[in-house]
């Protein structure tokens, strides 16, 4: 196969983030050309896709943003065809940005679902399309598990906790595929959502507690043979930030990859308004602009109760890794939006942590 697409990234301690003790380090995936961690799992996916199939290779996606521009940047590096099948109501900001990347744009369908049936009825239509998958396949997760990899080189010392932001959940199947390749088994992985897109939160639950999980309204639960896992299926989102993290449901793959983990998955949801105030102080201390489904991650972070919730002080060192996943939804007039609400919110909030109710002051 021919040289990855991916670079390595940076890895640095955040001394605003960082308390005594308790040292911050951020993974900034934010670098890559697609402006997120996609680059790595979409791109490697992308160039095995044309080593098997040949440079007349159709890529096809559905995806309504940080997928998309990830299979656009790699089937433009490697001058293949690529086809982005997206929702109604995607911004032309967005469209502009992948047509931009040479894709072809097909716009229809009310939901993702639409649209990835569509660009299923291409791939089976045409010898040579491919559908490229936005996180549930292995050789995503593979591409992923670099950046571990690399953390694993970039950093003196094992983490105490990984925190990553969830949505479909091939993130998290690239971290736990590194964390096996670094001999990082142990070390607990705090996987964080927004309340109302928390679609791996609820799975998780489905599978630890069985039927004494309270869902939310229209919520329901989806058996995956393959993997014999319970799935929460969303059929709609009330999270500002589920145009990168609302997948209907998470990757079966990785849940069982998680529920089988030797150093555990903790799973966090916490209201959008905490990761719209994250937004806005990593933008402050960092200067760096983070969309919702990144800034998620980042509540963990400023919020010291959460953090000692989750990872717990014993008087040692607990170094963390924070993945600073990227993402392109974002601009300054969503800072300004973000002020606001968060300023009009109330003071206590309610975060979730594997089923118990954690109060966090604003």
């Amino acid at each position: 196969m021919s040289q990855r697409l991916w670079q390595e990234t940076p890895l640095i301690l955040s001394s605003p983030l960082s308390f005594k003790n308790a040292p911050v380090y951020l993974k900034l995936e934010t670098v890559h050309p697609c402006m997120s961690f996609k680059s790595r799992g979409i791109s490697l996916f992308v160039q095995r896709a044309k080593d098997s199939h040949g440079p007349s290779v159709h890529l096809v996606i559905a995806s309504g943003g940080n997928a998309a521009l990830a299979a656009a940047c790699a089937a433009r590096s490697l001058d293949v065809r690529c086809t982005v099948y997206i929702p109604d109501g995607a911004a032309q900001t967005t469209l502009n940005l992948l047509r931009r990347e040479n894709a072809e744009v097909i716009v229809g369908g009310t939901h993702y679902a639409e649209a990835l049936q569509a660009a299923r009825k291409v791939v089976d239509a045409e010898d040579n399309a491919v559908i490229v998958p936005a996180y549930e396949d292995p050789i995503v997760w593979e591409g992923h598990s670099s950046m571990i990899e690399e953390a694993s080189r970039q950093m003196s010392h094992k983490p105490s906790a990984i925190f990553c932001s969830v949505g479909g959940a091939g993130l998290l199947g690239g971290i736990i595929v590194g964390c096996s390749k670094v001999g990082w088994d142990d070390v607990p992985i705090v996987a964080l959502e927004t309340i109302g897109s928390n679609s791996f939160y609820h799975s998780m639950a489905l599978n630890k507690r069985g039927s004494s999980v309270a869902l939310p309204e229209g919520v329901t639960v989806v058996h995956d043979v393959v993997n014999d896992v319970q799935l929460a299926h969303f059929s709609s989102f009330s999270s500002k930030a589920s145009g990168s993290l609302g997948a209907s449901q998470p990757a079966a793959g990785v849940v069982k990859l998680a529920l089988e983990r030797a150093g555990g998955v903790i799973c966090v949801s916490v209201p959008d308004e905490l990761s719209m105030q994250a937004a806005c102080l990593f933008s402050d201390d960092h200067k760096m602009l983070v969309e919702l489904a990144c800034s998620t991650t980042l509540v963990a972070a400023y919020k010291r109760e959460l953090f000692d919730h989750v990872v717990p002080p014993t008087g040692a060192d607990r170094p963390s890794l924070f993945i600073v996943c990227g993402g392109f939804k974002v601009s300054l007039n969503d800072m300004l939006e973000y002020k606001t609400l968060v300023a009009a919110c109330s003071d206590s909030l309610e975060v979730y942590c594997d089923g118990q109710a954690v109060q966090i002051t604003k």
